[in-house]
């Protein structure tokens, strides 16, 4: 497949930056990161993220020219993708369906919202089509991994698709192999933790990084149910109080006031036994729920891949390793590299591998 006569623009949307770049193929020819300041997004504040969409576009395309690279010299512009609908894996083509229902935010306001939008905006200019790759809505789980213990509640869908399905393909691909048939469990070790289970090409069961698996830097994870129950009826907190407590001000910040692994690694080796505690537990409760995806694998697990910004610590790595290695071999790719994964989506769409997906038909099961 010749990709290198492709350029792409990819578009990842932050709350308080918009990182994107320009890739010839899935070579990178220039990337940027827009820091926005308080005094730029006050105008904004109380209002629907995706009225940010002007701000942000305008800012995008003047880098890019300044930079000189001509908005009309794109073959496609590909954005993150947002909460969206339960969908299948895959490379979405922006359209209508998805723009209103970003619009409506009916499943939440977050930064991602604006990927597609951002890429609509800019693909128009060029006359090129705009794509999302990989939503954090993306669910491929089994019927049975949906249940969660009560009919009232379905299990959550809330994962690093992106990274983790990059990460599956890059490790396939150095190998020589087809991902669709590896069988691979990937942690995605960030603000928030996702471990999820991959057989034929998909994403079979997986932790909602918001409310399951693992507590990280500022979510909780799978906390006493009972006892949660207690605690919102207490008095003491309001719904909104609660979910931050969970999802913001859980994990590491809840027991060590900062959400920053390097600064409790920085504690550590001052002596500070609490921190040490805590990170031994994060890095044994990530342990603990690799080992649960290997039992959905029925125990066949071709590797274990660790990936995202904490796979930087030297120490947390070695800890889930010495817990995991005897299931399968451990590959760890630290970082995200989000802004590569969203070209090489689009990618594969323009070069024939795969077709791009329409919201109304991409439904997961």
């Amino acid at each position: 497949m010749a990709t290198r006569e492709f350029t792409i623009l990819a578009i990842n949307p932050g709350s308080t930056s918009t990182k994107f770049g320009v890739f010839a193929g899935e070579r990178p020819l220039r990337l940027w990161t827009l820091r926005h300041g308080d005094d730029e997004l006050r105008r904004f504040k109380g209002r629907p993220i995706i009225e940010q969409k002007t701000f942000r576009a305008e800012a995008i395309a003047r880098e890019i020219a300044a930079a000189g690279f001509a908005v009309a010299e794109l073959s496609a512009v590909v954005g993150r993708g947002g909460l969206l609908p339960p969908l299948t894996s895959g490379t979405y083509r922006v359209d209508e369906a998805m723009l209103e229902e970003l619009r409506l935010a009916r499943r939440g306001e977050h930064a991602s919202n604006l990927g597609a939008v951002l890429a609509y905006e800019i693909a128009g200019r060029a006359g090129v089509p705009a794509f999302v790759v990989d939503p954090v809505s993306v669910s491929e789980h089994s019927a049975i991994a949906r249940l969660s213990g009560t009919a009232l509640l379905e299990r959550g869908e809330f994962c690093h698709a992106l990274n983790s399905k990059a990460v599956a393909r890059r490790y396939a691909s150095e190998r020589g192999k087809r991902y669709a048939d590896l069988r691979l469990v990937v942690a995605h070790l960030g603000g928030g933790i996702c471990i999820s289970a991959h057989q034929d090409g998909r994403m079979i069961d997986a932790t909602d990084a918001q409310q399951e698996g693992p507590f990280s830097p500022e979510c909780a994870g799978g906390v006493p149910a009972l006892k949660l129950a207690r605690l919102c009826f207490s008095g003491r907190y309001d719904q909104r109080q609660i979910e931050r407590l969970m999802r913001g001000e859980g994990g590491l910040f809840s027991y060590l006031g900062t959400t920053d692994l390097v600064e409790a690694e920085r504690r550590i080796a001052a002596g500070d036994a609490k921190a040490a505690l805590v990170f031994a537990a994060m890095a044994y409760q990530i342990g603990k729920e690799i080992g649960a995806m290997a039992t959905v694998l029925e125990g066949r697990v071709d590797a274990i891949l660790l990936t995202g910004g904490m796979a930087h610590s030297e120490a947390l790595v070695g800890k889930v390793k010495a817990a995991t290695e005897w299931i399968a071999p451990v590959s760890v790719y630290p970082g995200e590299e989000e802004l590569l994964a969203l070209a090489e989506g689009a990618l594969r769409v323009l070069g024939g591998e795969e077709t791009a997906k329409h919201l109304s038909v991409g439904i997961g099961p």
